[in-house]
């Protein structure tokens, strides 16, 4: 009796889609919004990694004992860049003021390439400075964008089943801006590579407009008209709804935490690149494999462990797991204070921030105001991030000249984590409140 070639072909369809349930639970009405999301975080996480490790490369080759400085200047350009970010979302619609955003990120680049070009050698760590200040805004703003997007765009339910498979699109965006940065560092000048971050981030802008056109049809109907209207609010609501809101205190405190312990690794990590590499290529090389094993480890865990860890065990548990880790890893760095450990616990903690730490801190904005999502979010994610920046460089400046070595900072580090473990037990049993509450709202 001859087969059924449609029956054949539908069975292996079946079994294709209970293989790709088995990574993803996704619902067929998300698919396509789920399709733009990952071509959008693929394209500007591949345009920053193509440039991060030019840029940590001009941030050594301008002295480690600058990069305090650096952290500064880029604390004033974020304070700077913030209300003039607010005033695009208060008068067009988000279609337009990402697309502007990310087009005047754009044209700096194009900047960039010409003032390193055409500046001496003197000049050009004085052009790399501003560079690494620049890059050090333009990655906080980019992200910090897509994922307001995100979370406007799916809510606290979706969140946890989909935003560890959209991190993992951020994840091979950033192994392959990783990898071609690897490939080429040695062969072209790290200029030209700005021409690729320029398209990649381009293609993003595309992607905003199909993605935000889409979830609007979803969201009215095919039949109710695509035209959005601007936000609103004020210049300083991102501010002045930070510090109305314990919610909202309490994600800055949780990030500052993170950042300042992030911040003392990276000056360690530094300093081995600046001791260990004899040139601009070598250290280049040096960022950029360790950006690709990080992000190689990312995608696993974003794949098969990101998503389950959300629903099964819920956003507090994964709020408190990098802490948690942070505190053994400090306190074994403070018993063996080596490179090696440097080195594991720098990629540990990265993968594990990528893969469930920025997850876990994303859904904490599906269940605060629309205009919150954009203005607050912003500034905790631009200014409180780069002040926790500012305060772990001047730290970790001020411990090692009182004469603290690796271990002595490490064993700083402990407390801190600790105390940043509490803040994330506190945001996830808040966060679940406030997802019940909304959730009863909807309902009524």
């Amino acid at each position: 009796m001859a087969s059924d070639p449609g029956a054949s072909q539908a069975a292996q369809l079946s079994s294709g889609q209970r293989a790709f349930g088995r990574v993803l639970d996704v619902r067929p009405a998300e698919m396509r919004e789920l399709a733009w999301a990952l071509l959008y975080v693929f394209c500007i996480l591949s345009a920053y990694y193509v440039i991060r490790p030019i840029r940590d490369e001009m941030g050594v080759q301008g002295g480690v004992q600058n990069l305090p400085w650096l952290f500064s200047g880029t604390l004033i350009g974020m304070l700077c860049a913030n209300p003039l970010f607010a005033a695009l979302v208060k008068k067009l619609p988000r279609e337009r003021f990402i697309a502007f955003a990310y087009r005047f990120f754009m044209a700096n680049l194009l900047i960039f390439v010409v003032l390193l070009k055409l500046a001496s050698p003197e000049q050009n760590v004085w052009v790399g400075r501003v560079f690494f200040v620049w890059t050090s805004i333009f990655n906080l703003f980019v992200v910090s964008v897509f994922w307001a997007l995100m979370v406007d765009v799916f809510n606290s339910e979706q969140g946890k089943r989909l935003f560890g498979f959209i991190a993992a699109g951020a994840t091979v965006g950033a192994i392959v801006g990783s990898s071609v940065t690897v490939t080429f560092a040695r062969h072209v000048n790290s200029t030209y590579l700005f021409f690729a971050s320029i398209a990649l981030l381009e293609l993003a802008v595309f992607a905003v407009r199909r993605l935000s056109r889409y979830s609007l049809r979803l969201e009215r109907g095919a039949a109710a008209p695509m035209v959005e209207k601007p936000i609103g609010g004020t210049l300083l609501s991102g501010l002045t709804h930070v510090c109305r809101s314990p919610y909202l205190l309490g994600v800055s405190g949780y990030m500052l935490l993170y950042t300042v312990t992030s911040t003392f690794l990276y000056f360690e990590q530094a300093s081995i690149a600046a001791s260990g590499f004899p040139d601009r290529a070598s250290r280049t090389e040096f960022f950029a494999s360790i950006d690709l094993l990080v992000n190689v480890l990312t995608l696993v865990i974003q794949l098969f462990l990101t998503a389950r860890i959300l629903r099964v065990f819920g956003v507090a548990v994964a709020l408190a797991a990098l802490p948690a880790f942070s505190v053994l890893g400090f306190g074994m760095l403070a018993l063996a204070p080596t490179v090696a450990v440097i080195v594991a616990l720098q990629v540990s903690r990265r993968a594990g921030e990528f893969a469930l730490g920025r997850p876990a801190r994303e859904l904490l904005y599906t269940v605060i105001p629309r205009e919150d999502k954009y203005k607050a979010k912003s500034f905790i994610d631009t200014v409180v991030y780069r002040s926790g920046d500012q305060i772990g460089s001047w730290s970790y400046l001020l411990l090692t000249s009182a004469g603290l070595g690796v271990a002595g900072v490490a064993l700083v580090a402990v407390p801190l984590s600790a105390v940043w473990l509490y803040s994330g037990l506190w945001l996830g049993r808040r966060q679940a409140l406030l997802s019940g509450s909304n959730a009863s709202q909807e309902a009524h």
